[in-house]
């Protein structure tokens, strides 16, 4: 509801809102074995709800809602690469980037940008695909399902130490394809746009992606209770915009991003309200 109230306060004639449709078992699939989908479908219950760890929980809505956060971002990349928009925001929960090939966790039942990146890659036949990450917890699902995939670039940054407690620099892919830059507790806006500048974005230019996903976490933001990092909604928009410079470079401007953290209410509101309002003023250009 925070970020609905902060999406009708854009004026803005570009922003188009969609039904995100269920995804389909054949997309889970493409980086989930059946028994993780089986798993996840039995563990549902009827009411009430069921822990699958200290963190995630699920109850009787959990797997319609998840099928949604999937089906948000395959819709969402047919429409950006059918060129029906420049580019889009799927707001999902649950998120996606911390479950694992076989492992829920963190929030997390499907590893929704993963399985976009692998459509995007097998639906649409692209070659090479981005994935950035700017959650203030490492995303080890999108590592993990992506670890053997050298058509797509994954690049993190985010505090160490830190839950889940992975994303160390040498941590690098079966094909040197995944790239992490930890961020100390403390750390604000000069260090997070030092990072970028330095490492994750060289490395973008250097792969020249055909298309740029975001795991757009806002938990990085200073007032956020469940970490340390001292962003601003200056920040998101910051990376956002230089973000879009490489899409225009390499992409022909394509960017999709879905949500992933952010549990201070008021802080999640207005930095994705800072990400949309970029997106939107770039997708009209």
């Amino acid at each position: 509801m925070a970020i609905y109230a902060a999406v009708d306060t854009i004026d803005h004639a570009g922003l188009l809102r969609v039904e995100a449709p269920l995804g389909s078992a054949d997309d889970i699939l493409r980086v989930h074995p059946r028994s993780h989908l089986d798993a996840i479908e039995q563990a549902i219950p009827s009411s009430g709800s069921v822990a699958l760890d200290a963190d995630t929980h699920v109850s009787p809505g959990s797997l319609r809602a998840a099928l949604r956060g999937v089906g948000a971002m395959t819709k969402a990349i047919d429409m950006v690469l059918d060129e029906e928009v420049q580019n889009a925001f799927a707001a999902v929960r649950p998120p996606g980037h911390h479950a694992e090939t076989s492992t829920p966790m963190g929030f997390c039942l499907f590893g929704n940008i993963a399985i976009g990146a692998k459509y995007a890659l097998d639906v649409h036949g692209l070659k090479r695909v981005a994935l950035v990450d700017f959650d203030v917890h490492h995303g080890n699902g999108t590592q993990d399902l992506l670890w053997n995939e050298p058509r797509v670039l994954f690049a993190s940054s985010h505090q160490m130490p830190l839950y889940p407690g992975s994303g160390y620099a040498n941590e690098t892919g079966a094909s040197d394809n995944v790239l992490n830059v930890p961020l100390d507790a403390g750390a604000d806006g000069r260090a997070f746009r030092q990072a970028y500048e330095r490492t994750i974005f060289p490395a973008l230019e250097d792969f020249a992606p055909e298309l740029i996903l975001i795991s757009a976490g806002f938990d990085a933001h200073a007032r956020d209770p469940l970490a340390n990092l001292m962003l601003t909604e200056a920040d998101f928009a910051w990376v956002t915009e230089k973000l879009c410079d490489i899409a225009d470079t390499h992409a022909k401007g394509r960017i999709v991003s879905t949500l992933e953290g952010g549990y201070d209410l008021d802080a999640l509101a207005a930095s994705t309200k800072a990400h949309l309002e970029v997106l939107l003023e770039r997708g009209a250009t």
